[in-house]
């Protein structure tokens, strides 16, 4: 066997003021031709990891690091970065925080020019670099005329220009739509074809990642490896372990868990939705037959439709929404809400001289779980920020409890609508988690305060954490904090940009389990999410948006009994819907849409948890 292009042994990293190290003890290797998954519940100290592979930690994020952590022979811990950064490159999850230049070819040239190579050389390197991700004609054009996907293929391409043979890749698709996502694995999967060079990922969208993965390293809450081998041997042949871990699994693997359990054979347990779709039409029915499950939503036209906007009866009873057995119900608005709490009319918003938002008409009311879904660039954040104030809108467009939003005070306005950033640091002003909790509670006697803020602290499994800086939280524990500093104020209104981003699976279940308590209880919830099996999960009510203007607003399962309209607005089916849709053999599941109406119990019930 060829000698491994990374090895790590034993490693252990302590940050700054940390009173533990995370990772506590990580070992693998990576070889030319690998593509390495690495998962783990947030807080195991993945992103912290990647960031040691090429020197950053410690070399200038201080951090005491145990273990060896060796690329091409070389200590990553005392090779000089940028001698790393010929073998290891890092693309992170936002590509705009590493774009520095005015054009593509610029871009990928820049790290070439650095290491001082000549002119041919570098030319040669950034024509290379972005014909293998498919940007060499649009070398020319500014970055920022290209999608979130072509970004990211960009950030890719300059890491490979500096003649990296390790890529490493922390939620690289995080933020794309499906076009961006397969965008980026296209790229991806000609990086590796010629098997000399070797790919590192972070990934929680395993729906995608799973088709190009071929080994995957588990470390487990302490950051320990707690396994390493194949793909099927993990993720097929350990999936109930990797459940009870809390890290995130595909949909299909999900739903293949909960339908074992009701007795349907699926041996070996399906990746992918075509997997899972064709398993159970060879798998025979179990006995005794399971619970009836919904009636399925009705066919969509053979014909494309006519771009559209599909309204909801004004007292939006969403009652096709069923229940489910394992996390509190999906929130219904009352039927006698007429009353929005929540306007926006004639909405139309510009970022410098762009319009982003063209006259959006909508009508939120109280106790509405509502989802805003639509491609990277349809102005599903700029309409959240609009709604919520953090973008002022413009006078009399945007009416919050009857009152305009641009003229109601900030703190006035967050005891109206929680918000959170997609970016929690973005929100972050104290020095402490307590802190932070505690900044919206000063109108309360001390004593209410440090009951509220003990209680969120609990909820969210930052007790341990009350002391530290926010900005040493892991990813997952930042947005956990960053949705605590929203619910505190008790506002009745929360909106939540990508509310999943950076948590790995068992937290991602709590925070929409509670904010679906939240909204049984009357708290109305908007959220704007690139994950469509959330939205179906979720959302009672679903507004699809293409080029800032809404193309449907519905009920959600009538936004997703229509794929044609969905594949016009750059989006795609839930991955469960994708499977089960039209199925043959077993028509009792071929209108299910949610994990949680699935026949059988969830893995964690069947080990007697909650």
């Amino acid at each position: 066997m060829t000698a491994p292009l990374l090895r790590v042994a034993d490693v252990a990293i302590r940050h700054e003021g940390a009173d533990a190290a995370t990772p506590a003890a990580a070992t693998f290797e990576v070889r030319a031709g690998e593509v390495v998954l690495l998962l783990g519940p947030s807080g195991s100290g993945k992103s912290t990891l990647t960031l040691a592979l090429n020197g950053l930690i410690p070399q200038d994020v201080p951090a005491t690091v145990d273990g060896a952590i060796t690329v091409g022979g070389q200590d990553a811990t005392t090779t000089q970065v940028a001698t790393l950064s010929t073998r290891v490159g890092m693309v992170f999850q936002d590509p705009d925080a590493q774009i520095v230049t005015g054009t593509v070819l610029d871009e990928v040239a820049f790290g070439p020019e650095n290491l001082r190579l000549s002119v041919a050389d570098v030319l040669a390197r950034t024509e290379a670099a972005l014909r293998r991700v498919g940007l060499w004609e649009r070398r020319r054009d500014n970055p920022d005329t290209l999608s979130g996907g072509g970004r990211q293929r960009l950030a890719i391409a300059a890491a490979l220009a500096l003649g990296s043979d390790l890529l490493v890749l922390d939620e690289p698709t995080a933020n794309l739509d499906p076009q961006g996502i397969d965008e980026v694995y296209r790229a991806l999967a000609e990086v590796v074809a010629d098997g000399e060079k070797a790919i590192v990922l972070v990934e929680h969208n395993l729906d995608h990642a799973v088709a190009l993965v071929d080994r995957v390293v588990v470390l487990d809450a302490t950051g320990r490896t707690f396994a390493d081998g194949p793909t099927d041997d993990i993720l097929r042949g350990r999936a109930a372990e990797l459940h009870d871990l809390g890290v995130w699994l595909p949909t299909s693997t999900l739903a293949a868990l909960r339908l074992r359990r009701a007795g349907y054979a699926l041996d070996p347990l399906p990746l992918t939705p075509a997997e899972l779709r064709a398993a159970l039409e060879l798998a025979p029915a179990p006995s005794p037959p399971p619970a009836p499950s919904p009636a399925p939503p009705p066919s969509p036209s053979a014909s494309p439709p006519e771009p559209r906007t599909i309204r909801p009866h004004e007292d939006f009873p969403a009652a096709d929404v069923l229940p489910s057995a394992d996390r509190p119900p999906v929130g219904r608005p009352s039927h006698h809400a007429r009353t929005p709490i929540l306007t926006a009319r004639g909405l139309t918003l510009r970022r410098g001289r762009v319009e982003v938002l063209h006259g959006v008409d909508l009508e939120i009311r109280p106790g509405e779980f509502v989802a805003v879904i639509g491609a990277n660039g349809a102005g599903k954040t700029s309409l959240l920020y609009a709604l919520a104030g953090v973008v002022r809108p413009p006078r009399g467009t945007v009416h919050v409890q009857g009152d305009d939003v641009s003229r109601l005070r900030p703190r006035e306005l967050t005891r109206r609508i929680g918000f959170v950033f997609q970016n929690p640091e973005h929100q972050f002003i104290s020095d402490t988690v307590r802190g932070e909790l505690a900044h919206g509670l000063n109108r309360l006697a001390d004593g209410e305060a440090s009951a509220r803020v003990d209680d969120l602290l609990e909820r969210f499994g930052l007790t341990d954490k009350a002391d530290v800086h926010p900005f040493l939280l892991s990813g997952g524990q930042k947005r956990r904090l960053s949705v605590g500093t929203a619910l505190v104020t008790g506002a009745p209104i929360l909106a939540l940009d990508e509310p999943t981003f950076g948590q790995d699976r068992a937290r991602a279940d709590e925070l929409l389990a509670l904010l679906s308590a939240l909204n049984a209880g009357g708290t109305t919830v908007l959220i704007v999410t690139h994950d469509m099996q959330v939205v179906t999960e979720y959302a009672t009510r679903t507004i699809v948006l293409d080029a800032g203007r809404v193309l449907a607003d519905a009920p959600t399962a009538d936004v997703f009994a229509e794929p044609t309209l969905l594949e016009r607005a750059g989006l795609r089916l839930p991955p469960l819907r994708e499977a089960l849709s039209g199925l043959r053999r077993h028509p009792e599941l071929a209108g299910i849409t949610r994990l949680g109406d699935l026949p059988g119990r969830d893995v964690a019930c069947e080990r007697g948890r909650p």
